[in-house]
């Protein structure tokens, strides 16, 4: 959408998983289903970018929605997308899940 200015607000990955522990944040990984069988977030709700339809997003229950992804450029881009669909979610995990693994925290296999 022209003249529109969307924002995207990195949050870390200690950020956000303490914003999951304390039940303020829902994370959306829009990783594809391979990547996903590899290595997971533990609590994320996955939708694959692929096929990604925002009428598909989970019902929040007051909380917040941090998209994620393997690096962070794909859930930025999700991020935009969402806005520019008239959406207001805007939060994303800054460097994916390879900053959550550095940051130390836990994944899961088997998607």
């Amino acid at each position: 959408m022209t003249g529109q200015n969307f924002r995207v607000q990195d949050l870390t990955p200690e950020d956000v998983a303490r914003g999951i522990e304390q039940g303020r944040y829902l994370l959306l990984d829009v990783r594809e289903p391979n990547e996903v069988a590899v290595e997971a977030y533990p609590d994320a709700v996955v939708l694959p970018l692929s096929t990604f339809d925002p009428a598909d997003i989970p019902d929040l229950q007051g909380k917040d929605l941090v998209f994620a992804c393997r690096s962070g450029n794909r859930s930025a881009k999700i991020s935009i997308a969402v806005q520019a669909a008239g959406l207001p979610y805007d939060k994303h995990l800054a460097g994916g899940i390879i900053a959550w693994k550095a940051a130390g925290l836990p994944t899961r296999t088997g998607g």
